[in-house]
């Protein structure tokens, strides 16, 4: 009988050592729990940085964008408030032209110093001639200059002549006046130039 109450004994000690390594285990285990959801958060959190950052920059993109369309918009606004007037301005070229050539004509003619009815013509045209000037000077279209050597971006060179006057590639005489409107050729100088 002395064996069995031994046993109990064996029993109760192998019992107390399972419930003490349940015990370890529970208290190993526990912490485990309690940093798992920290690393979870913390991957969370990491994860929400990142898509703030993504987005903020994606926000930062998107409003750049919009604020350089918003300037060339204004650009284009500005451009095409300018060269509004531009094809009004061709029209009225022709204009201009009929101006030059009956002023070139009533230059010619002989008048006599008694003839009142021409010189009043020429001096009405003349004052005509010259508020149509203002006019077009007001609106930003002026005649490109023709003096001396050509230059290929204002005026186009319909022929050659001799000339003793003058040197090769310049100016002889304006065929036709040419035109800017601000910046922009309008029309170029037809003009013949010296071989």
């Amino acid at each position: 009988m002395s064996d069995k109450n031994e046993n109990p004994n064996v029993e109760t000690e192998s019992e107390e050592k399972v419930e003490t390594e349940v015990e370890a285990q529970v208290e190993t285990s526990e912490p485990e729990e309690v940093t798992q959801p920290e690393e979870e958060s913390v991957d969370e959190l990491t994860q929400l940085k990142a898509l703030v950052t993504e987005w903020e920059d994606k926000y930062l993109r998107a409003h750049a964008d919009f604020e350089n369309s918003k300037r060339l918009l204004a650009k284009d606004k500005t451009t095409a408030v300018s060269y509004a007037n531009e094809s009004f301005a061709n029209d009225i070229l022709s204009v201009v032209d009929s101006f030059d050539s009956a002023l070139a004509m009533i230059a010619t003619t002989e008048v006599e110093e008694d003839s009142e009815v021409i010189t009043k013509i020429k001096e009405g045209l003349d004052l005509t001639y010259a508020q149509l000037t203002k006019v077009l000077e007001k609106n930003g279209i002026k005649a490109v200059d023709c003096e001396g050597e050509m230059n290929p971006e204002f005026h186009q060179a319909i022929m050659q002549v001799e000339s003793e006057e003058k040197e090769t590639g310049e100016i002889v005489q304006v065929l036709q006046k040419g035109y800017t409107i601000k910046d922009r050729l309008l029309r170029p100088a037809m003009v013949s130039t010296a071989k």
